[in-house]
């Protein structure tokens, strides 16, 4: 469709006023949002293929004394919900007015209208620049149309171009069509991850303070582990892998603001305080179709989307994609749980998941993600150090 001049002067203003804005937040508090860097480019899948050319270079992991008994997947997944509501996520039987409020937000979030007031903005054209980025055809300019249309991919992409990781001058960059090119095929595929997570960032957690971080870090571990098993183990699409990751965190925070909401309405008022037991059997029951909501709305590909509805069942998901999610959604529980001190290392090292990749491989993986002080918010990549210790496989 050709866009009438005074489209493309509008868009220009937009991008303009996008600019200026991030020259802006660039003076800004230290305590902003920082952009979000997470999909793995094809030199640090490089770097997990290629062997270590040191021997010995990994730390050497102490025998374990005394048999561990691994951790199940639900047990897994049940030790992270309670460590996001700071409490035993125990299932029971609520008392009536608990099992109204949940099927108030089962409702809630099975209702398109709803789901939309419910979930976070995601900028207007997300679709159509999954589609571009995934075509290999498209040209970087259609890229950069698409961007210029919506002042907050604007914003994202100048940040990320002026982040660390791709800025290669100190001369900033301020063009959008030079951003576009500094970042590539797979930059442009993070600038979409970011621009889909980083509502997360403004949830609040109310009674549940720790519940929006832990998410948060849940599907950035997540992510990175989907696209390395999705590259590497399944030869899926790892972007769709790491998109995936991304949106069940987007549903966990849809599902728990509901919740809350519905407990601030109820007309017992303070008497009914919000119960963890609750909101952690719907996330348990019901993340992986609000999930699929979020997605088809999103405009996801039929593969994506058929990836989170095999979620719902407890077999090995049929489809690559499937499998990828649930092994980055399991790795990356374990991750948080470690490094939350939840499990120790012998645990985490006996519930890792079965995979086809190498030891040297999963040891530098291991040891970036569960690196003390690395957290989701840090810029930068997945990989960018190797060594450390892997959880052992089990047979």
């Amino acid at each position: 469709m050709v866009i009438g001049l005074l489209t493309l002067l509008l868009a220009a203003a937009a991008a303009a006023v996008a600019a200026a804005m991030y020259r802006a937040r660039a003076g800004a508090a230290c305590d902003a949002p920082r952009p979000v860097e997470i999909l793995l480019g094809p030199q640090d899948l490089q770097q997990l293929l290629s062997p270590t050319k040191t021997a010995g270079s990994a730390r050497e992991v102490p025998p374990v004394s005394a048999p561990v008994s691994p951790l199940a997947s639900p047990q897994i997944l049940k030790r992270l919900r309670e460590l996001a509501l700071d409490a035993s996520a125990t299932s029971g039987n609520p008392a009536r007015e608990h099992a109204a409020i949940a099927e108030a937000a089962i409702a809630a979030t099975g209702d398109g209208a709803t789901l939309r007031l419910l979930a976070p903005r995601r900028p207007s054209l997300l679709p159509q620049l999954i589609r571009a980025a995934n075509d290999d055809a498209a040209p970087r300019r259609e890229l950069a149309a698409i961007i210029r249309r919506d002042p907050s991919l604007v914003g994202h992409l100048l940040e990320m171009a002026n982040s660390s990781f791709y800025r290669v001058t100190d001369r900033p960059v301020e063009s959008i069509d030079r951003a576009v090119v500094l970042l590539g095929s797979e930059g442009i595929r993070s600038l979409i991850a970011a621009a889909a997570i980083q509502p997360i960032f403004r949830v609040a957690g109310g009674v549940f303070p720790r519940f929006p971080h832990t998410v948060w870090e849940h599907a950035w571990r997540s992510a990175n582990a989907a696209v390395v098993h999705a590259a590497m183990v399944e030869k899926a699409d790892p972007f769709a892998a790491e998109l995936l990751s991304l949106v069940w965190g987007l549903a966990d925070v849809v599902l728990f603001r509901a919740v809350l909401e519905r407990y601030a309405t109820h007309p017992s008022g303070d008497r009914l305080r919000p119960d963890a037991g609750v909101i952690a059997a719907l996330l348990e029951s019901h993340s992986a179709q609000v999930a699929g909501r979020i997605g088809a709305g999103w405009e996801l590909s039929e593969g994506s989307l058929a990836a989170l509805e095999q979620q719902t069942d407890e077999g090995e998901p049929a489809a690559p994609l499937g499998r990828s999610l649930r092994f980055g959604r399991i790795v990356g529980a374990l991750a948080v749980l470690r490094t939350n001190d939840v499990i120790d290392e012998a645990t985490a090292r006996v519930s890792f998941p079965p995979s086809s990749l190498g030891r040297e491989q999963l040891e530098r993986m291991w040891a970036r993600w569960t690196k003390t002080g690395q957290t989701a918010g840090d810029s930068g990549n997945v990989l960018r150090s190797a060594g450390g210790v892997l959880p052992q496989q089990r047979s």
